[in-house]
């Protein structure tokens, strides 16, 4: 009988480790696949100037370099890397330097804050209450997947998630805001994972090795993921490669994976029984 800790790998579908070409090349094949099977003209995403959009959006654009080669000019395929501020973003050079990495085909800039305090605007006057600093950032990540929908949908084009199995066992993201896409080419990897193949694409050192954060809330700008988790990606990464970690960061881990499930299915119907 399996352990919880192996029923959570196998759904997280994460291996112990990987053969980074080949992770590549599996990955980029489906991207251009989903295409094919679409019949959409590319692929949109919003670049945060972290690991995960980084290696994402590289992903997307060897997908699109491909299939426009392989067109011969019959189809013109297109990556469009979004950046979605909230005003002035801190890091912003940081995702200068991942597009330039990436190399898009095209980049639009849709600043969101007049669309998000509108929002908490119009929330007050229908309420008369305040939404909290941390509800006003899962608003910022639901207008940013807004947005996406929006250019793709004007360039006939599908929205990429940036979902990987180190953030979905815990459920670290927004339902329905960076939770809500098309297509995840990253999810089965863990976090180091994803750093061991940017390495090997040649990304920048400071993208893969910076600190991940949602920076979701204006009170706590650039919080760490790990201080807002209270236990760290390696003990993520280890619990998902097999490895014995502590039980007091083992029970945290799967007392999120429990607590989250709701945000990795689909709207529960009476025919579900995944809840009960």
């Amino acid at each position: 009988m399996k352990t919880i800790q192996q029923s959570i790998i196998a759904n997280m579908k994460v291996i112990p480790i990987i053969d980074v070409n080949a992770e590549i090349t599996e990955r980029v094949k489906f991207l251009k696949q989903y295409i094919h099977k679409t019949g959409v003209s590319g692929y949109v995403l919003g670049i945060s100037g972290g690991q995960d959009s980084t290696l994402t959006g590289k992903l997307c654009k060897m997908a699109i370099d491909e299939l426009n080669s392989e067109s011969d000019g019959k189809k013109e395929y297109v990556f469009i890397a979004v950046r979605l501020p909230y005003g002035e973003q801190q890091d912003e050079q940081d995702a200068q330097d991942a597009i330039s990495f990436i190399q898009p085909t095209k980049s639009i800039t849709v600043n969101i804050k007049p669309a998000v305090d509108a929002s908490m605007n119009s929330f007050t006057e229908a309420t008369g209450s305040y939404l909290s600093d941390f509800l006003k950032g899962n608003t910022k990540a639901r207008e940013r997947m807004k947005v996406q929908y929006d250019i793709a949908s004007h360039y006939q084009c599908l929205v990429v998630g940036t979902d990987h199995s180190a953030e979905a066992i815990t459920g670290f993201f927004t339902k329905h805001g960076d939770g809500a896409c098309d297509i995840v080419p990253i999810y089965g990897l863990n976090k180091r994972q994803g750093k061991q193949i940017l390495k090997y694409l040649g990304c920048p050192e400071h993208l893969y090795l910076k600190a991940p954060t949602a920076d979701l809330e204006d009170d706590k700008p650039g919080l760490p993921d790990e201080v807002a988790l209270g236990f760290t990606y390696e003990n993520i990464d280890d619990y998902l490669e097999g490895k014995t970690i502590p039980s007091t960061i083992s029970d945290k881990i799967e007392a999120k994976y429990k607590m989250t499930e709701h945000k990795r299915q689909g709207p529960v119907s009476i025919y579900d029984d995944w809840w009960k």
